[in-house]
């Protein structure tokens, strides 16, 4: 690190740093109190699981908590819908090139052992879906589902899944939004984007700790376990119960992640962001590393505050490493999970830099970051 032993903190899209104040008292607390497991006969206790899955159900507008599963990751969650879904040989599932492999895994697998099908719809030069060949598609061919990466890790780009999800629904298909990258920053409504499940992670833009995450199942989709095992509540069965979510939650939750994570949801909805001043950061970022040569991939209209850019005659992983050793920025370098997009982003095969800010980067921060990328070019 950099004589100054200052970090300037720009990876946001993998995980948020700093999380929500207070969060780590919360979580020595949670994790000092004696354990009373809630839903066991013998104990009266405040169920803490409930009272995040509430908070969860009221941002997402889900009618009742007992539509989210809580999971350690938006992997884990989009493993559970995928694989839970029961789909058949020669089914199609219809995703888009700017999937993270937490989608394309799953999918490959599905592929490999089911026999489904599967489309992937490009994106234009800066990560938005190519709707006029989504449109092409569905007239095509009905997929039994249709899953769409709500926001680009690469880019930042926001999908118009409203939209995409209404003829998707036209078509009969079952919906899955990844939201990994947009809740805590864009508006996730199930009802209103006509998602039939949401993924999402707690560590992002939720400001909460790693190992939280969860699913949103609405009532008319019907999932089969992925994983079985012990629930504490009817253990009398051989299969796992009926009853949501226990139909989902095999194992001992990690209540003390989910206190967490319930307590970064309440101070967000506190404290909302700013939005236009993260607009403008962004903004100026953009242009800032324009005009010290960078190759930005400048996405129009709504975006995240994730912004990929690539220097002439420099290796993505080769800049990344010198941010971080010579001026303590950290960022991500790579192809970032997502293969698929880059072909269509001309950042194929090695990738982009990509910074990510949040609600706590400072111009001052930026400004910083805009002369270091220019040291690298003069």
């Amino acid at each position: 690190m950099p004589e100054q032993s200052r970090v300037i903190y720009l990876n946001n899209a993998a995980t948020s740093w700093p999380k929500a104040p207070g969060l780590g008292r919360v979580l020595a607390d949670a994790t000092e109190h004696v354990p009373l497991p809630t839903g066991r006969v013998g104990y009266a206790a405040k169920d803490q699981a409930r009272d995040c899955r509430a908070l969860v159900a009221d941002m997402l507008g889900a009618s009742r908590p007992e539509q989210i599963v809580l999971c350690e990751s938006s992997t884990h969650a989009l493993n559970l819908a995928l694989l839970g879904l029961p789909l058949r040989r020669g089914d199609l599932v219809l995703a888009t090139a700017q999937e993270h492999n937490s989608v394309l895994r799953p999918l490959y697998r599905l592929r490999r052992l089911r026999r489904v099908r599967i489309r992937f719809v490009p994106t234009d030069r800066v990560g938005r879906v190519d709707t006029e060949e989504y449109r092409r598609i569905l007239r095509q061919d009905a997929p039994r589902v249709v899953v769409v990466n709500h926001a680009s890790n690469v880019t930042g780009a926001v999908q118009p899944v409203k939209e995409l999800f209404g003829l998707a629904k036209e078509r009969g298909a079952t919906t899955l939004l990844d939201a990994s990258q947009s809740l805590g920053l864009v508006s996730v409504n199930a009802q209103d984007l006509r998602a039939d499940m949401i993924a999402f992670t707690g560590h992002k833009y939720l400001l909460g700790p790693v190992g939280t995450g969860g699913l949103y199942v609405c009532p008319d989709v019907q999932l089969d376990p992925v994983l079985v095992g012990g629930t504490g509540e009817r253990s009398d069965l051989k299969d796992m119960p009926t009853e949501m979510p226990l139909r989902l939650e095999p194992g001992t939750p990690n209540l003390p992640a989910f206190v967490g994570l319930a307590h970064a949801l309440r101070w967000q909805r506190e404290n909302p962001t700013d939005q236009d001043s993260l607009r403008g950061l962004c903004a100026r970022l953009e242009q800032g590393l324009r005009d010290a040569g960078a190759n930005v991939i400048g996405v129009p209209d709504a975006r995240t505050p994730a912004l990929s850019f690539t220097l002439p005659g420099w290796d993505v992983e080769e800049v990344g490493y010198i941010l971080q050793k010579e001026f303590g920025i950290l960022c991500r370098c790579g192809l970032h999970c997502a293969p698929l997009i880059h072909p269509y982003l001309g950042t194929a095969p090695r990738g982009t830099v990509r910074f990510s800010l949040s609600r706590f980067t400072t111009l001052d921060e930026v400004e910083c970051v805009i002369d270091a990328t220019g040291r690298l070019m003069s």
